[in-house]
């Protein structure tokens, strides 16, 4: 007996919707979830399915105006990602055909809803093989839901076979009990959607081509129906649905991080990006919004109410009462409470952005500490260097331009200084290893190393002062 030959499988997703009922100018597909598009979301389930059932090329049926397009430029998948726009909202049937065209060779067509982020590759995996088994022309996902609302209801004969889909606005009185409901996910066979597409028309209450009526066309051929979890069908039609669907989806996210070994306090007040990395034995206090490419390492303690933006954590690390953005953090560091790292800060191990502190690409080293109540913006703070409270880096300055062209200039700091409280330092300024400053300084011209200076502005006293120039004639003098 000959073996059966492999059956190509591609991909159309929905995303042409103009979010009327959304209310937005935006793509509806483009709203975000747990740091996701929706439309991503679905993509990310695709991929999963990939490793199972590949897939040749997935069609992404948009919106004329290219955002669709842009917003996912740079995602990779190791399927073939294709977009066709639907330039007239004609109708799911209508969406469905002008993927097919630009879908190329496939022997099976996956039919998803953009806005539908909820299904899981497992689901998807059973529609596949279940149109495959029984030879159906179509096989489709189905819920029992306690009250169906706008939803498509799935109408069958006496032997239990799905005859029909019938809208919401379309249902006869003896069809409002239903309760099974579409999921608007299907698996094709290519050929026989190809020859009910066509034949579809708008005598409909929507005055649309309906991809539902396709499934009734090909009943006679055979059809299949997979039931479904409940949540798997919810759909994002409005900004109430969306926020269903998103807390769902952040639900998910958070519950793979405690099958990881990371302890979530309180999980309704814990927001977590699908992308972020959380190491085990981490606890998650209330009030944490992990976005974006945060990664956090093992054994650190996050929050409560703090907020973390493309940031890395080191193992061990406390933050409480923060927030940080496009940020750096080492091993074992302390940040907070009621920090803010901006963009650009680095703390090496050790170190410590305390109670009221704010850092703009600043470096802070090994061991190294800003307590409290303190600016650190365009500084490089050396190992085991302790900065006083109320001490700033003056780093703006209106009339001389710094040596890259902009406006903001750099603090140098040694290891080992000590910084008094209340200490401007006026950039460009270097502080050497070992220097000191007295409470109140106005630091505005560099300070050599184990030098103390105060006062306003800041020198040595008179005799470190004299020993100072002495110093720097003897290595003029050396250098000649």
């Amino acid at each position: 007996m000959a073996d059966r030959p492999k059956q190509t499988v591609g991909a159309v997703v929905l995303a042409a919707g103009r979010s009327k009922r959304f209310r937005s100018s935006v793509p509806k597909v483009l709203h975000a979830s747990a740091g996701r598009p929706l439309a991503l979301w679905v993509l990310e389930t695709l991929r999963e399915l990939h490793r199972t059932t590949k897939l040749g090329r997935v069609v992404l049926v948009v919106p004329p105006g290219g955002a669709v397009e842009e917003a996912l430029e740079r995602a990779r998948f190791p399927f073939k990602l294709a977009f066709a726009v639907q330039d007239v909202p004609r109708g799911t049937g209508d969406a469905v055909h002008v993927g097919l065209d630009a879908l190329g060779r496939a022997d099976e067509v996956l039919v998803l809803a953009g806005d539908g982020p909820l299904v899981r590759p497992d689901s998807l995996r059973t529609l596949v093989r279940t149109r495959r088994r029984t030879g159906a022309a179509v096989a489709l996902l189905t819920a029992v839901v306690d009250d169906p609302g706008a939803y498509g209801r799935i109408v069958r004969d006496e032997r239990g076979r799905v005859t029909a889909i019938v809208e919401a606005k379309d249902l006869a009185d003896d069809q409002r009990g239903i309760d099974e409901i579409n999921a608007s996910i299907y698996a094709f066979d290519r050929r026989a959607l190809a020859d009910a597409l066509p034949r579809l028309d708008t005598d409909n209450a929507q005055g649309e081509l309906l991809l539902t009526d396709a499934v009734a066309m090909l009943s006679r051929d055979g059809t299949a129906a997979v039931e479904g979890h409940p949540q798997e069908v919810l759909g994002a039609n409005t900004r109430r649905e969306f926020e269903e669907v998103s807390a769902l989806l952040r639900r998910r996210v958070l519950d793979r991080l405690m099958d990881a070994g990371v302890s979530i306090v309180h999980p309704d007040s814990t927001f977590v990006d699908a992308d972020v990395k959380v190491g085990q034995d981490t606890v998650l206090l209330p009030g944490v919004f992990l976005e974006g490419a945060t990664s956090i390492g093992r054994g650190c303690e996050i929050g409560p109410n703090v907020r973390l933006v493309d940031t890395t954590v080191g193992e061990g690390s406390r933050v409480t009462f923060a927030v940080a953005r496009r940020t750096k953090i080492g091993a074992r560091c302390e940040v907070g409470p009621f920090a803010s790292l901006r963009d650009g800060t680095v703390l090496r191990t050790g170190a410590k952005a305390g109670t009221f502190v704010e850092t703009k690409a600043a470096e802070i080293g090994e061991g190294s500490k800003v307590p409290h109540l303190s600016y650190m913006g365009d500084v490089r703070i050396g190992r085991r260097t302790n900065v006083g409270a109320g001490t700033i880096t003056c780093n703006y300055d209106p009339f001389k331009q710094a040596p890259d062209g902009g406006t903001k200039h750099r603090t140098e700091i040694g290891d080992d200084v000590f910084v008094g409280s209340d200490t401007m330092l006026v950039a460009p300024v270097r502080l050497a290893r070992g220097a000191r400053t007295g409470a109140g300084s106005v630091v505005n011209r560099d300070v050599p190393p184990d030098t103390v200076v105060y006062g306003v502005p800041a020198r040595p006293r008179p005799a470190e002062e004299r020993k100072t120039k002495k110093a720097a004639k003897r290595s003029e003098k050396g250098r000649r």
